[in-house]
């Protein structure tokens, strides 16, 4: 590994660490933690059913009209297709419990998005004498189910019925397509005018996450609340935050999702919600939920009345593939970097994952190959990277003696170290830039394995998981900014890491600091990464060995004595002509003129 080399990978290796730091998992701390509540029982039954009774005596009383509406007994429904099973209750007419069939928690249990006690969806509107009404205070009727067909595709549907009098509803229909991960949602105020206010509907959307993954810490940090605009603008809550977050969005808003690491649960408008409040919290402490999120989300109620209310919730998997299709930015619920490495992810890594899923049972083998594939692509910057290195080796010799030389003078060195490349038409940069050019994959695969589902739950040799970090060994002690866990995956990464630079640097001409860096690096990303996927440092690891082959490759087809005489007969053919114009000859007349500049304030201190 020669100087440039040297730095083109410290600059990788900065650029990495920073992004790793300002852009993934960041320390959590502690935010206030809210008094609980406590509840104590009734003396007696008696007691509790005259409280019950008064309750609803008061709460018929305040739903006027309504008030008929107020008694009844709740009715659950399932609409189910192959991969979503949502329970639909009478009490409200709204969604009680979704659960993912093709899914189980990190405990095995069968995954429930959530439930009646974790979340709570209220739907509310004013009426004209002016009470506020809750659609949860009100019991509707079920129809039976009925089948039709929704985009060429066999559906089921349900209509819950609340009938206020005669020739005035309220509706609220469901419908569930084969093999889909979304809900169709209908809200109508049928002959309504006469009573509901011109005030907008207010849908409050309180979502209390439940613990799906093993790693919490992980969980809270890829937990928020996403929202689009009517104006096509993406936004979001920040996911690492440890205060409370809210915001308020004044214009139209599309779609409001409830996000978490691999799954989410959202609604979309069709004619757009006409402003939002969200915001989000934790208690760090309770390692049963992950976060609070709310939504405030209006409704112009003449849509309601007009037939107009017409609504998507989704419930499914953080899948590429399953979020492109819901609608326009959707598959930004799923966190795959943003610019250009996202389109990396999109367009080069994620079609030859899905490739290769389709033939590969083990996902350990589909990293393996698909490492082979990326190097594949990227040979010719490896071969260039490579050739440039050659260069600056068998240059070593002259460098070493301007070295001597110049005594420890560093400017006028690398003045006449340029003047040297410049004269043997070797590009110092031309080492660097080739691994530059490959960070954007480098970023890509930082985002790709925290958030592939498909890794999820999915084991390969030690490791029970390739989403989340391998536990090889547990330690009886916390060790700062490393944990108290080896994961054997990273260790396997810094050790070939480290093999690999020290192979480099048997044939570059990096010294001193420089040198003790390249292997600093290494340690400093052992700590980094130790709670990272075990995917993510498997790939590296087989990255670095796959790499080192490669330089082993090259070295049998790379003639250093063909590379002296090519450079040696690039002087002789320029011999007394300017160097050319470009990077290089500025670069050389900067480090010429400062070290002019030094030898004239070292003769003037004289």
């Amino acid at each position: 590994m020669d100087r440039n080399s040297a730095i083109g990978m410290g600059l990788i290796a900065v650029i990495i660490l920073a992004y790793s730091i300002f852009f993934m998992d960041k320390p959590e701390q502690k935010p206030v933690q809210q008094p609980k509540k406590v509840t104590t029982a009734a003396p007696a039954a008696n007691t509790n059913q005259a409280n019950d009774s008064l309750a609803n005596a008061q709460r018929v009383a305040q739903l006027g009209e309504f008030g008929a509406l107020a008694t009844g007994q709740n009715q659950t429904t399932v609409l189910e297709n192959q991969v979503l099973r949502v329970t639909l209750g009478s009490k409200g007419g709204k969604v009680e419990q979704v659960e993912l069939k093709n899914y189980k928690t990190w405990d095995k249990k069968p995954l429930i998005l959530f439930d009646t006690e974790s979340s709570q969806q209220e739907f509310s509107f004013q009426t004209k004498n002016g009470r506020n009404i809750r659609l949860s205070d009100l019991f509707f009727q079920p129809s039976a189910l009925s089948n039709l067909t929704v985009n060429n595709k066999p559906a089921k549907a349900i209509t819950f019925t609340a009938q206020v009098a005669p020739g005035q509803s309220i509706e609220q229909v469901y419908t569930l397509r084969e093999d889909s991960y979304e809900v169709g949602y209908q809200l109508n105020f049928r002959g309504m005018e006469g009573v509901v206010a011109q005030q907008p509907i207010l849908l409050t959307w309180t979502d209390e996450l439940k613990r799906l993954e093993k790693d919490i810490k992980q969980n809270r940090t890829h937990s928020t609340v996403n929202y689009y605009t009517a104006e096509g603008s993406f936004d979001k809550l920040s996911a690492s935050a440890t205060e409370p977050e809210s915001e308020k969005i004044e214009e139209p808003v599309r779609w409001v999702a409830n996000k978490q690491n691999f799954f989410t649960a959202a609604i979309i408008a069709q004619n757009n919600f006409a402003n939002a409040e969200v915001s989000s919290q934790y208690n760090e402490q309770d390692t049963t939920q992950v976060k609070t999120l709310q939504s405030k989300l209006t409704i112009p109620v003449a849509d309601a009345l007009t037939g107009k209310a017409n609504f998507t919730y989704f419930f499914g998997p953080n899948d590429y593939d399953v979020l492109k299709n819901v609608t326009e930015d959707f598959d930004r619920n799923l966190e795959l970097g943003w610019g250009i490495f996202a389109y990396v992810n999109k367009l080069l890594i994620i079609p030859a994952f899905d490739f290769l899923e389709d033939f590969i049972p083990s996902y350990g083998i589909i990293i393996i190959l698909l490492v082979l594939y990326i190097k594949l692509i990227l040979s010719p910057l490896t071969y260039k990277s490579y050739i440039s290195m050659a260069k600056m080796k068998v240059l070593k010799p002259e460098i070493d003696a301007i070295k001597e030389k110049n005594e420890g003078d560093m400017q006028k060195t690398q003045a006449e170290t340029m003047a040297l490349y410049s004269k043997m038409g070797v590009n110092p940069m031309s080492g660097c830039i080739p691994m530059l050019l490959q960070i954007p994959i480098l970023f890509a695969m930082f985002n790709f394995f925290p958030n592939s589902i498909e890794l999820r739950q999915e084991p390969f040799l030690w490791a029970h998981d390739l989403s989340t970090y391998d536990v090889f060994a547990m330690l009886p002690f916390t060790i700062p900014f490393y944990g108290n866990h080896v994961s054997m995956f990273t260790l396997l990464m810094t050790a070939s890491t480290i093999l690999y630079t020290w192979s480099n640097n048997q044939v570059s001409t990096v010294q001193g600091p420089m040198k003790f860096y390249s292997y600093l690096m290494p340690v400093i990303f052992m700590f980094v990464l130790n709670s990272f996927p075990a995917g993510l440092s498997f790939y590296y690891f087989v990255s670095n060995i796959v790499t080192f082959g490669q330089q082993a490759l090259i070295r049998r087809f790379v003639d250093d004595a063909k590379i002296r005489k090519n450079l040696e007969e690039y002087q002789e053919k320029n011999k007394g002509k300017e160097p050319k114009g470009g990077f290089q000859k500025r670069l050389q007349e900067a480090m010429k003129a400062a070290a002019e500049q030094e030898a004239r304030r070292k003769k003037g201190t004289k």
